[in-house]
C-alpha cells in the first residue's frame, strides 16, 4: 500500500500531516509513504521526520513539489488596491504572476510523477494550503482518491476548489450540515425549511491532529514546568506568542504594556525569528541573579519546547491559527486570541469569533490592539486576577479538543487506500 501526503505553505499544515503519518506507520509500518512539500518547508519536514532528533524514526521519502500562491487581502475594497498601489504592484501583480507559473510548473511536475503506474499512490492526503492544489487537480485526472483536511472554520481557496471530488473532507472545526431555505407552502405562502447543505455528507469533524506532547498537565506539573523555565511556581504566568516567525503587532503591543504587566504577572514572550532583533531592547527587563530569573520576564527568538512552555502558562496570548488553537485546546488553557484579519478568507477571525461565541476564549481585534494596546493589558489583568474565570475558559476550550484526531484521520486515509488497493 502506498500513501502520498501533501502539506506545506505554513507550519500549521506540516505538523498535523506528520502526526497523521506517525499514526499510519505505527499501525502499518510496511506502508510506503511519500511526503510532498514546497521548497520553503522541505528542510523543516526533513528535520521533523527522517532527520529529526528521534533518530530518523519515520520510514518515508520527502520530495519537493512546485506550487504557486495566489495572494489576496481580506476586507480590501477596489479603492484600497489603488491607494496601496505599491503593495498591489509587487504582491498582487508581480508575485501572483510568479505564483501562476509556479502553479503551472506544479501541474506538469505532478503529472509526470503520477503518470507512471509504479508511482501511483492508493490515496493522497492533502493537508490544505496552496501546495496541495496542483497535486489534487492531477489526482482527479488520474482518478486517484484523495482526502482533504481543512483546519479552519471556513475552508481556504485551494480546498474549496478540490472538495467536490474528494472522497472525504475532514474538518478541524465543527460545521453546519443543514441550512434554512425559503420555500412555498401548499397554500402559496412562504415558509422557512431546513435542508441538507449539498456536499456536506462527505464532511467529517475530526479535529486538527497535533503532536502527542500537547496534553493537559496537572497543577503540580504546571508548577514544575514554570520552575524549569525560571519562573515562580506560585505566580500567574502569561505566555505570549505570534508563532515561530513572530507577530509584529503583538510584539509592539507588548513593548507598550510590559512594564505594567510585570506588576501583576510573569511574562514569557516568543518574539519570533523574523522580529527578534527589533525586540532586543526588552532584554533589559530580563534580569538574572546567581543563575536565577529575578525579574519574572523571559524572551526567546524561538522555543523548541513549546508544549512545555504553553503547559506552564496560566494565560496564553496568541494568534488564532487552527493548529495553535488545537494545541491550546488539548492543553486546556485560558486563551486571549488576537486574529490576524488580513489573511485571505479571514480564517483566523472566524476561528476566534466561533470560540468567543461559545465562551471558550477571549478575543481582541488586531486593529484594536494596535491602536489601544492597553485594552490587551486590561484583558490580561482581568484573567490574571480571576482564577475561576481562567478555569472556566480553559475547560470550555478543552471541550473542543479532539485528542484522537490523528488516529481517526489515519484510519480514514488507510481505509480508502485499502479500497483502492483491492481495485488495482
Amino acid at each position: 500500500m502506498k500513501i502520498l501526503v501533501v502539506g506545506g505553505g505554513s507550519g500549521g499544515h506540516i505538523t498535523p500531516a506528520i502526526a497523521v503519518v506517525r499514526e499510519i506507520l505505527a499501525d502499518r509500518p510496511r506502508t510506503r509513504v511519500e511526503f510532498w512539500t514546497d521548497r520553503k518547508y522541505y528542510k523543516n519536514v526533513l528535520k521533523l521526520t527522517v532527520l529529526g532528533k528521534t533518530g530518523g524514526d519515520l520510514n518515508m521519502v520527502v520530495k519537493k513539489v512546485c506550487s504557486g500562491k495566489f495572494r489576496r487581502y481580506a476586507g480590501w475594497k477596489l479603492k484600497d488596491y489603488f491607494v496601496a498601489w505599491r503593495i498591489t504592484l509587487v504582491d498582487l501583480v508581480f508575485k501572483n504572476i510568479l505564483g501562476f507559473f509556479g502553479f503551472m510548473a506544479g501541474i506538469v511536475q505532478c503529472f509526470f510523477r503520477l503518470l507512471l503506474k509504479k508511482n501511483r499512490p492508493n490515496v493522497i492526503f492533502l493537508k490544505g494550503g496552496f501546495v496541495g492544489l496542483p497535486v489534487g487537480i492531477v489526482a482527479k485526472w488520474f482518478k486517484i482518491p484523495y482526502v482533504i483536511h481543512e483546519s479552519d472554520a471556513t475552508p481556504g481557496l485551494a480546498n474549496r476548489l478540490l472538495m467536490k471530488k474528494a472522497e472525504r473532507v475532514a474538518m478541524g472545526a465543527r460545521f453546519d450540515t443543514m441550512r434554512e431555505v425559503e420555500v412555498e407552502d401548499e397554500d402559496g405562502s412562504k415558509v422557512m425549511k431546513e435542508e441538507p447543505i449539498p456536499g456536506r455528507e462527505k464532511w467529517v469533524w475530526t479535529g486538527t491532529p497535533i503532536a502527542d506532547e500537547f496534553r493537559k498537565v496537572t497543577d503540580s506539573r504546571e508548577g514544575s514546568l514554570k520552575r524549569s523555565f525560571g519562573f515562580c511556581s506560585t505566580k500567574p504566568l502569561v505566555v505570549i506568542t505570534g508563532g515561530s516567525q513572530g507577530a509584529l503587532h503583538i510584539n509592539n503591543a507588548v513593548k507598550e504594556i510590559l512594564p505594567e504587566m510585570l506588576k501583576f504577572t510573569e511574562v514569557g514572550l516568543i518574539a519570533g525569528r523574523k522580529h527578534y532583533e527589533e525586540m532586543t531592547d526588552l532584554k533589559k527587563y530580563e534580569e538574572w541573579e546567581d543563575a536565577k530569573l529575578k525579574s519574572g520576564f523571559r524572551m526567546w527568538e524561538f522555543n523548541s519546547n513549546m508544549a512545555e512552555l504553553l503547559g506552564a502558562a496560566d494565560i496564553v496570548v496568541s494568534r488564532a491559527g487552527a493548529t495553535t488553537i488545537a494545541e491550546l485546546a488539548s492543553l486546556g488553557k485560558a486563551v486571549i486570541l488576537v486574529p490576524f484579519a488580513e489573511l485571505p478568507g479571514a480564517h483566523q477571525t472566524r476561528n476566534a469569533e466561533r470560540l468567543e461565541e461559545i465562551g471558550a476564549a477571549k478575543c481582541i481585534d488586531d486593529a484594536v490592539m494596535v491602536k489601544h494596546p492597553k485594552k490587551l493589558l486590561e484583558m490580561v489583568r482581568e484573567l490574571a486576577k480571576k482564577p475561576s474565570e481562567r478555569t472556566k475558559l480553559a475547560a470550555k476550550l478543552h471541550e473542543e479538543a479532539k485528542l484522537d484526531s490523528a488516529k481517526k484521520l489515519a484510519e480514514m486515509v488507510t481505509e480508502i487506500a485499502m479500497k483502492d488497493l483491492k481495485k488495482h
